[in-house]
């Protein structure tokens, strides 16, 4: 390592650029995602979305596609709304996108994390995990993937896409 620089903080948890991550709180036990610390905020593909009124608070129902290329296993959920924000694709194309909390169990921790939702299903990864999250302790070697825990073989066959 050059003398310039510093070494790495070994209190980081070391991630590839890609990861299998789950998703406690909304029933998705396993979904490929991009560690992405290009991209402030975190996103997931969601669909069928529908907002109401629970308790006087902001809520909306959402499916997710948890495999690559396919829609097969949609997942349903439900989050409060906490926000509502403007974001910009890499490619400069903005577009309002509601925002959820939202835990995400990374190489074996659960982190909480503000996710927006949004037509993913053209992406090569259908979740995104921004720097914000990342910022929660994480590293990331753009040279290596899947450092962390897998699904079972059966189930990463079912998930060839990428």
């Amino acid at each position: 390592m050059p003398d310039d620089l510093p070494a790495p903080d070994p209190s980081y948890t070391l991630a590839g650029w890609r990861e299998w991550v789950s998703l406690p709180g909304v029933g998705v036990p396993w979904i490929k995602a991009k560690l992405d610390t290009g991209a402030r905020s975190s996103a997931i593909h969601a669909f069928d979305l529908s907002e109401e009124r629970v308790g006087g608070e902001r809520w909306v129902s959402f499916s997710v596609h948890p495999w690559q290329a396919t829609d097969e296993d949609a997942v349903a959920a439900q989050c409060p709304v906490i926000d509502v924000r403007e974001v910009r694709s890499s490619s400069g194309h903005a577009e309002e996108r509601l925002v959820v909390p939202m835990d995400v169990t990374l190489m074996g921790r659960t982190i909480s994390c503000e996710m927006t939702l949004s037509r993913r299903d053209e992406m090569g990864f259908r979740m995104l995990v921004g720097r914000e999250a990342l910022r929660q302790g994480y590293a990331v070697d753009p040279g290596r993937s899947y450092l962390g825990p897998r699904p079972p073989v059966a189930v990463r066959r079912r998930n060839r896409g990428r």
